[in-house]
């Protein structure tokens, strides 16, 4: 399939540019260093479910907006209480977890190639001051980092892909979504957006029912299918 004609690229960051399971996991095993690895597992699971839910009754109108600062503040509780751990500092620093998460091999290095070509849109569903933090600790290069918070709600409702039909000033035919969640890509594609699959040891991959533009393994391989020279 040949590429796309595109002006600019749109990234999801969690799961698709940092490891956000092993950011969570590292922030659990500060708070209680001698767990098994099954339990920090499991109170990754407690985590995980929560923001979950919590972004699906935001999304389907049974809670009001909160930012994922507010998720992560919960979830970090909740893990904290099951784990048997009261001190509250010790909890808020656990929430701080999702703004330390680390990048992937490959995001660095792939995404200052891209840059190079494409004007670059971080696109995600973490609030701006968590975005802001997490932007610095993996040391993700940007134009434009847009957060779901100035949409006041989560992808994949179509209000948060807009703001980056917005900031780019062209059809949404013409960016390009890059993410590790068919779910992600989904939504994108209702508004218009062309898509790339990338391929991360965490996150949904397509059914056989969906069609996306591009299919790639990392980032370098993305580059390779917009026919770009090596970097």
């Amino acid at each position: 399939m040949p590429a796309p004609e595109i002006d600019a690229l749109v990234f999801d960051v969690l799961g698709t540019l940092v490891d956000e399971p092993a950011g969570i996991r590292a922030g659990i095993r500060g708070l209680v260093p001698s767990l098994a690895d099954s339990a920090v597992e499991q109170l990754l699971q407690v985590w995980q479910r929560h923001i979950e839910d919590a972004q699906q009754r935001i999304l389907d109108g049974s809670r009001p907006y909160a930012a994922s600062d507010v998720l992560d503040r919960e979830a970090a509780q909740l893990v904290a209480e099951a784990a048997g751990f009261g001190d509250a500092a010790a909890v808020d620093t656990l929430a701080l977890a999702g703004r330390r998460l680390p990048a992937w091999p490959d995001t660095v290095a792939g995404l200052a190639h891209l840059a190079a070509h494409f004007p670059l849109i971080g696109l995600s569903n973490a609030g701006r001051t968590a975005l802001l933090g997490l932007n610095a600790h993996a040391g993700l290069r940007w134009h434009q980092a847009l957060s779901a918070e100035d949409a006041r709600t989560y992808k994949p409702t179509p209000a948060v892909y807009e703001l980056a039909v917005t900031v780019a000033g062209v059809p949404p035919e013409r960016l390009l979504m890059v993410a590790a969640h068919a779910w992600d890509l989904r939504g994108a594609q209702r508004l218009g957006l062309r898509t790339a699959y990338v391929a991360r040891p965490v996150g949904d991959p397509p059914t056989p029912a969906d069609r996306f533009d591009l299919h790639a393994k990392g980032l370098d391989d993305l580059a390779d299918q917009l026919g770009l020279p090596v970097g």
